[in-house]
């Protein structure tokens, strides 16, 4: 059965670093755009950044660019979404998800409609 384990959230400070891993298993991530979502308290779900299969296209939304960093590892069939400067707005539940490349992709997307697998999510709470 395909899945997408998330870790490595938790508790951090304000100006603070996190860095979430999203594991495959049962399928071969090098097949497929990744992309992390999050859902903050009362929010709607939102894209906050993805990365072609590749690696070669990486896209953030607005709010975290120059703060966070996507990046993978196909050989270890991982994401990393790597988190500094955190905010307390970042608190929101982290969710990984992939869907299948198409070969002409021009920019990978973070819309959540034609997502083929989604991880459970983890928690992320930053507060002092």
């Amino acid at each position: 059965q395909p899945q997408l384990v998330e870790s490595g959230g938790g508790l951090a400070q304000p100006g603070g670093s996190l860095r979430l891993s999203c594991a495959a298993s049962g399928i071969a991530l090098d097949y497929y755009t990744i992309v992390w979502f999050r859902r903050a308290p009362g929010k709607e779900r939102e894209g906050v950044s993805c990365i072609s299969k590749t690696g070669g296209n990486i896209n953030y939304v607005e709010s975290v660019k120059g703060r966070f960093a996507i990046s993978r590892d196909n050989a270890k069939n991982t994401v990393y979404l790597q988190m500094n400067s955190l905010k307390p707005e970042d608190t929101a539940v982290y969710y990984c998800a992939a869907y299948v490349e198409a070969w002409n992709q021009a920019m990978c997307v973070m819309n959540d409609k034609g997502m083929n697998y989604w991880g459970k999510g983890t928690l992320v709470t930053v507060s002092s």
